[in-house]
C-alpha cells in the first residue's frame, strides 16, 4: 500500500495524547509507548510478544560483543541490529514492571533500516520487513530460519494455458495469507475459497506459455504443500483507484479456532501431508480510521486458556471475545487487518508466565 509509504506525516492528536499515559496497575501485560507516530510497529510487538516461539527462538540469538560480523556507521555494530533489539525489547514485555515497556532502541533500529519515525506506515509492510531484517542480519542463519519457517507457507502454483492447455508449475512460499476482501460483506471462510479458486488470466494478464510460444489466457490456481506454526492473514482492506487510495470498512467475520482442510477443501496440493490443521486465533492487528489518517491498536492473548487484552499503545486493557469481534468492521467502526493464528493444541509448546 505505497500511499502509506508516500512520507506524508501524521501529526500526533487525541490518540497518542490518550494512549501516552500511563494505564495503571499491571493488567497481565505491558504496554509500550508512541514515540514518533509508532502505533503500528507498538501493536506488531504485541503481536510478536504473543507469539511465545519468537521470543524463545530469538533468546537463543547472542548479543556478546565481538560475535556480530556487521558494521554500523556511526554507531555501535547492534544499533541497527533488527533481531537483536527485537529480543530485548521482548524480554522487556515479559518483565513485571507495571510501566510501559521501553522499546526507543528497537524503534531506531528500524529507523536506521529505512522503516522512518514520524511517518505512517502499512502494518504488513513492516511485519514482512522485520521479518526480512532477520534473515538478513541474524549470523546463525539455520536459527534465522527456524524463524521465518514459524511463518512460512509452502505452495505450489498452477498455470494452465487456456489455448493448449499445457500446464506449467512453479513451487513457492508466502510468508502470510494476502486475502482479498469483499466491498460489502465477506468472512475468513469467504475470502480463503476466493483466494484458492482458480483465477482466469485474459487481456493484459495474459501470460506467456513457452508451448505456443506467445502470451495467452491461461488459469492459475494456488495450492498448499505445509501450512506453517503461525498463520498471518492479511485482509486487504486498502483499494488503489487512478492514484487515490480508500479503505474498505465493511463486514468481514473470523472465527477464534477453524479447521483448514474443513474450511477450504480445495486448497490442498496432493503431495500436502500434515495432519493437525486446526488453528487457534491469538492476535488481531487493528485499523482505526482512514487510508492516510489512522491509528493500530491490537487484540490478544498469551494462551488458548488466558484472556484477551486490547492494547493501544501504552493503555492495556482485559477484554472478552464479543469485544474482539467489535473488530469485524462496519460504519465508522475499528476494523481488523491481520490476524495471527497459532496451529496445534496449546500444550505442544511452552507458555509463558505473565505477571498480573
Amino acid at each position: 500500500m505505497s500511499a502509506w509509504m508516500s512520507g506524508r506525516h501524521w501529526r500526533i492528536l487525541s490518540f497518542s495524547s490518550y494512549s501516552d499515559r500511563y494505564s495503571g496497575p499491571v493488567t497481565g501485560m505491558r504496554g509500550l509507548p508512541n514515540h514518533h507516530l509508532s502505533c503500528c510497529v507498538n501493536t506488531l510487538l504485541q503481536t510478536f510478544s504473543a507469539t511465545w516461539e519468537i521470543g524463545d527462538l530469538l533468546d537463543k540469538y547472542t548479543d556478546e560483543p565481538g560475535l556480530q560480523t556487521w558494521e554500523a556507521a556511526g554507531g555501535r555494530a547492534d544499533d541497527r541490529n533488527v533481531p537483536l533489539q527485537l529480543k530485548r525489547v521482548l524480554a522487556a514485555m515479559r518483565s513485571d514492571s507495571p510501566r510501559p515497556a521501553p522499546h526507543r532502541d528497537f524503534l531506531l533500529s528500524l529507523d536506521r533500516n529505512c522503516v522512518r519515525l514520524n511517518t505512517q506506515h502499512d502494518a504488513d509492510e513492516v511485519f514482512l520487513s522485520i521479518l526480512n531484517f532477520m534473515q538478513q542480519q541474524m549470523d546463525d542463519k539455520p536459527l534465522a530460519l527456524e524463524i521465518q519457517n514459524l511463518y512460512r507457507i509452502s505452495a505450489k502454483t498452477y498455470l494452465e494455458c487456456l489455448e493448449c492447455n499445457s500446464v506449467q508449475t512453479l513451487n513457492t512460499y508466502m510468508l502470510g495469507l494476502p486475502l482479498h476482501v469483499k466491498e460489502d460483506h465477506d468472512s475468513l471462510e469467504g475470502c480463503m475459497t476466493s483466494f484458492f479458486e482458480h483465477q482466469e488470466l485474459k487481456g493484459i494478464n495474459c501470460c506467456f506459455c513457452e508451448k505456443c510460444g506467445k502470451k495467452t489466457a491461461s488459469k492459475q490456481a494456488v495450492k498448499l504443500l505445509s501450512l506453517p506454526r503461525i498463520l498471518c492473514v492479511h485482509l486487504k482492506r486498502f483499494r488503489n483507484h487512478e492514484g487515490f487510495t480508500r479503505k474498505l470498512d465493511c463486514h468481514v467475520t473470523f472465527p477464534e479456532t477453524f479447521d483448514f482442510p474443513e474450511t477450504v477443501k480445495d486448497a490442498f496440493s496432493s503431495d500436502f501431508a500434515q495432519n493437525d490443521c486446526k488453528y487457534t486465533l491469538h492476535g488481531v492487528v487493528v485499523h482505526s480510521g482512514y487510508a492516510m489518517f489512522g491509528h493500530y491498536t491490537a487484540y490478544v492473548r498469551h494462551g488458548v486458556d488466558r484472556p484477551w487484552y486490547y492494547a493501544d499503545d501504552s493503555h492495556v486493557q482485559q477484554v472478552s471475545w464479543e469485544d474482539v469481534q467489535s473488530s469485524y468492521g462496519g460504519p465508522r467502526r475499528h476494523t481488523a487487518y491481520m490476524l495471527m493464528y497459532r496451529r496445534g493444541p496449546e500444550d505442544n509448546g511452552r507458555q509463558p508466565e505473565l505477571s498480573g
